[in-house]
Formats: C-alpha cells, structure tokens, sequence
C-alpha cells in the first residue's frame, strides 16, 4: 500500500536533517538535498518546485530540449520566489543567461574543465574516489556520488550500498551527495558525513501536486 504524501515527506526531511552543514567556496550554503529534472520523469515541474522547502536545490538537466530557455527562464524565476539554489547541468551559458546560481557537471564533462565564472556554485557527479579526487582539483563546491541503493534508472550502476558511501562521504575533503535509489526509506541510512541526498522520484513521491 502506498504511503500518504506527507508520511514520505515527514521522513525524508527527518533525512536533511542528519546531513551536515556545508558551504560552497563563496560562502553560500549548499542545499541538504537537490532535485534533479528531467524531462521526460518530472513533469509539472514548476507545480513541484512552487512545493519544495527553502533552502533546497534543484539540478535542472534539459538535454538538449528546444525549449530549454523558457523552461529554464520559468524555473530560475519560481527558484528564486521559494528561495531555491539553482543549477543548470553541463550549460554554464544557460546558467549565466537565466541568472542560475551555477552549474553541475556530470563527471563525463568534467574533464579538464574549468569552471566559470568564479562566482557561480559548483558541482559535479562523481563514481569513485578519483572522480571525486578530479573533481576538488578543478575547484568544485561539492559532489553527488551515485549509485548508493539498487536503482531502476536505465543509466544506474551497481549500488555501492550506504555503508561503503559513508566511508566515503567521511575521507572526502568536499561535501559529498548521495545519488541512487534514494528514497523516504533509506535516506537516512546514508547521511553520516554526508551533506545531504539527491533524487528525482523521491522527491516527485513527497512534493508532486496532486
């Protein structure tokens, strides 16, 4: 049977609550959990974000999509109203365009890159210990490392469990995410070190309107 909605959000705030504080290299406070778009799973997405609670974050990953400057122009404006931290995925131009707080860079792209402009909050999907090694050299604020529970995502990997996450969450020097399978059950078996969790459907499974 399926829980209520606000049963599912009741535990997974308890999770945010578990994380650590973290701070990007400006000084900002990073969110204790993102939710990550994607086109074809979140739908209604600004019926989603105009739920959410203040001082979380939203990863907006477009792929591409022709309408990606008015989605996109929508999104920063109603972040901005419920006081979220947007990013914009592998698109610094975008970021810069809609007035984005930054940029996240799945671990691919990330690749002798440099992340501009200085200002901006940075951050990047990490697989392994070197990815997230890779990924403190070139200055990012923080990682999101997947995958930490079995997944259905067609792109998900082997889940690494929460246990070998949380060892690595505690000998990263950055703040670390958990990324995968994470839901209102599990959640908070992975916030020890950890500065917080992020996920689409469990976060579509609290928030989405009804």
């Amino acid at each position: 049977m399926a829980q209520p909605q606000a049963a599912i959000r009741r535990k997974l705030l308890a999770a945010t609550r578990l994380a650590r504080s973290s701070f990007a290299k400006n000084g900002r406070a990073l969110p204790r959990a993102w939710f990550l778009t994607d086109p074809d799973r979140t739908k209604n997405l600004l019926g989603v974000i105009a739920r959410l609670p203040r001082g979380w974050g939203v990863i907006y990953r477009h792929f591409g999509e022709n309408s990606r400057f008015t989605i996109g122009a929508a999104l920063a404006r109603a972040c901005r109203q419920r006081g979220l931290i947007l990013l914009v995925s592998a698109d610094p131009a975008l970021a810069a365009r809609i007035r984005a707080d930054g940029v996240h860079w799945p671990e691919a792209r990330l690749r002798g890159v440099r992340p501009r402009p200085s200002h901006f909050i940075k951050t990047a999907s990490a697989h392994s210990r070197i990815g997230i090694a890779r990924a403190k050299a070139l200055g990012i604020d923080a990682v999101i490392v997947s995958t930490i529970f079995p997944s259905r995502s067609p792109s998900a990997a082997k889940a690494i469990g929460p246990l070998r996450f949380r060892l690595i969450a505690r000998g990263a020097n950055l703040p670390v995410y958990a990324l995968g399978g994470v839901n209102d059950r599990n959640a908070a078996r992975a916030m020890s070190g950890a500065a917080g969790w992020a996920a689409i459907d469990a976060v579509m499974s609290g928030w989405k309107p009804d």
